[in-house]
């Protein structure tokens, strides 16, 4: 992290605690060190599995009076109106305050286990039992997947012709592969496709979705490895968290003037 930028040199600068003591105001030119941020710096540390010691906490305090020399410095020159560092002072303040908001959101709407259990039974419920290993050609008209579907009845290389004619960018560099994925991992009538199928059949007829026409071959399937609750519960918070977050700026975006 930034904040820890100059540890090493302030590590090389650590005086005897008693020199100070550990609980001394320290002022730099008339400027006080604060103690707030001594103690998130030593907060941000011991999460990192540092120990709290007199010791480092002499450190960091070498490490402020370093930095609050060079700010000083460049005030006095001047640098704070040099417009990059505006720009990025700016920044900085947003993305403090930013933070602060979403962790006062997450505060205020704190995501429950039973939201989380409810959430996990739902993707687990449109996960479905299988996954399908399949393959695709995308195409703008019916016409079209209906010619590749005769060609491929004829032997014709499914994986040639989604190189050369698929729409998919994703998949035909290789061959129209998707691989592996449940049906709700797909767009509905794609999905639903894939529940008539059987292993090593092509579609039919085309399938058409809000990206145009498919014509879809079923490579394999097996079943389903659906994680455990405890062990999908960090991704669903995050999601969930997420979801707050969202809710709380589209409220702030209903209510404001965007010119």
């Amino acid at each position: 992290m930034k904040l820890f930028r100059f540890a090493a040199l302030a590590a090389s600068l650590v005086l005897a605690a008693s020199a100070y003591g550990q609980n001394a105001p320290v002022k730099v030119n008339g400027v006080a060190i604060s103690q707030q941020h001594l103690e998130l710096l030593v907060k941000n540390l011991v999460a990192q599995g540092r120990a709290d010691t007199p010791q480092m906490r002499e450190a960091l305090t070498q490490q402020m009076i370093n930095r609050e020399l060079m700010v000083q410095d460049a005030t006095r020159r001047g640098l704070d109106k040099n417009a990059d560092v505006a720009a990025r002072l700016t920044f900085a303040r947003q993305d403090v305050l930013s933070s602060a908001f979403v962790q006062e959101a997450l505060k205020a709407h704190p995501v429950t286990d039973d939201e989380l259990r409810k959430e996990y039974e739902r993707i687990k419920a449109r996960h479905g039992a299988k996954e399908f290993k399949v393959r695709h050609i995308l195409v703008e008209r019916e016409d079209e997947a209906k010619e590749i579907i005769a060609q491929l009845n004829k032997g014709a290389s499914f994986e040639k012709l989604a190189s050369e004619k698929s729409k998919d960018p994703g998949s035909k560099a290789n061959g129209g592969d998707l691989d592996w994925g449940s049906p709700g991992r797909y767009v509905k009538p794609f999905g639903d496709a894939l529940l008539k199928m059987k292993k090593g059949q092509l579609s039919e007829v085309p399938v058409h979705t809000n990206f145009g026409w498919h014509v879809i071959r079923l490579d394999d399937e097996r079943a389903a490895r659906i994680p455990g609750f405890d062990e999908a519960k960090p991704q669903l918070q995050q999601m969930l968290n997420n979801q707050v977050v969202e809710k709380a700026v589209a409220e702030l975006r209903a209510k404001a003037k965007i010119e």
